[in-house]
């Protein structure tokens, strides 16, 4: 294949320029408009492409179906999906090409080289870059336009994908499931490091404690008040530390503290519960009530509630049914020069939910790191990498 480093860092540069940071706080979808913004601009290049009926959902998903080659309309229809939207974990802006003259009133994509010589692109340090996941989307959009350019690459139908809300663990609540349910699998590009593949990922539960004081004045507290604010502080204070993200790796689950916000008379903690066993998500949710009758012990007076809530599935399971999902993803990255590796993912993608959902959805590497971070950063020659597997899988389930 030729170079295609170049469009692809064409495309990252400017979609990372349209600031579309979600919001788990706001139930409609999609919750930001700058993933509308996103969103229409990729469904006019993809018509720009070739494809003139390339379509954007009333609930901001991007639907494309690249046709099968003649004589191939009877091979499996697979499909390619990343998500629009960037975390809203750490101060996110409009991004600003340094060539362009970005004045840096927001984060500015700086293209240098790293030790080992590679080409990267990360940011100025002052807010998210937004590698996760528009370094998906470019390799993707860069793989149908080689496709439609090599015509001697025959294929079955391909579906391009392009979700809204990935970041708020919501899923896939207004997916057109009816318009691919044909599909054999698909793929998600929203993993890290060259050469890492991903089957496995997190069982996900979103936990919301809510604290409910008794309120007196300050100065005839003593006896009577039951400080909501000190109620959610004791509570997060018993998750335990050494189940934490920062405490755990590998195979290891954890809760993680969120969101907390109140005052005397009410408060809310919010609470992530992660674990690749379904069973000790379970248990560990579980044990947020016992925390709760706790803390009700320490503030007589106080009431503590706790909702819990699944976000996602471990989607190894329904994976290992379909075998030849895997093996063709295995033969395609030798095709394309890729020494790969298993390892879980230490959160969750659309795919786990579109498994879920009965479409087998592994996740293929993008070359980014650091992710959610303002030190976020991303290969070149890792996106070239990622564009050059999705477009030998198309070739291999072509075969």
């Amino acid at each position: 294949m030729e170079n295609l480093s170049d469009p692809i860092v064409k495309r990252f540069l400017r979609y990372v320029q349209i600031r579309t940071t979600s919001n788990r706080h706001i139930e409609e979808t999609p919750s930001s408009a700058g993933q509308w913004e996103l969103a229409q601009l990729l469904a006019d290049e993809l018509k720009a492409l070739g494809i003139p009926d390339a379509e954007l959902t009333d609930h901001c998903y991007v639907l494309a179906r690249l046709p099968a080659s003649p004589g191939f309309e009877a091979k499996p229809a697979i499909g390619f999906m990343a998500h629009l939207d960037t975390s809203q974990d750490v101060n996110t802006a409009n991004a600003e090409y340094l060539a362009d003259g970005g004045s840096g009133n927001g984060v500015i994509p700086v293209i240098k080289k790293n030790e080992k010589g590679e080409t990267v692109i990360k940011g100025d340090g002052k807010a998210l870059l937004g590698a996760d996941d528009k370094a998906g989307i470019a390799e993707i959009m860069s793989a149908v336009e080689y496709l439609l350019a090599h015509s001697d690459i025959k294929h079955g139908p391909v579906m391009i994908i392009f979700t809204p809300d990935e970041e708020t663990g919501k899923g896939l609540p207004f997916f057109p499931l009816q318009r691919i349910d044909t599909l054999a699998a698909c793929y998600t590009l929203d993993g890290g490091p060259m050469g890492e593949l991903e089957i496995e990922c997190f069982n996900a539960v979103e936990a919301k404690v809510f604290f409910t004081g008794k309120v007196i004045h300050l100065g005839t507290a003593r006896g009577e008040l039951a400080n909501a604010c000190l109620m959610a502080a004791a509570f997060a204070a018993m998750l335990p530390r050494s189940e934490s993200p920062e405490a755990t790796d590998g195979y290891y689950g954890y809760y993680c503290p969120t969101q907390i916000s109140g005052n005397l008379e009410s408060a809310e903690l919010e609470v992530y519960i992660r674990d690749f066993d379904l069973i000790q998500a379970g248990e560990r949710a579980a044990a947020l009530e016992v925390f709760a009758k706790a803390v009700e012990a320490q503030f007589p007076g106080g009431q503590v509630r706790v909702e819990c809530k699944n976000q996602y599935y471990n989607m190894k399971d329904k994976i290992e049914e379909h075998p030849e999902v895997l093996s063709k993803l295995e033969e395609a990255a030798g095709l394309a020069g890729v020494e790969f590796i298993l390892k879980p993912i230490r959160g969750g993608t659309d795919g786990s939910k579109l498994t879920q959902m009965g479409i087998p959805t592994p996740n293929i590497f993008t070359g980014g790191r650091n992710f959610h971070s303002v030190n976020e950063w991303v290969s070149v020659p890792e996106m070239e990498a990622a564009c050059r597997l999705t477009i030998e899988l198309v070739r291999v389930w072509g075969n």
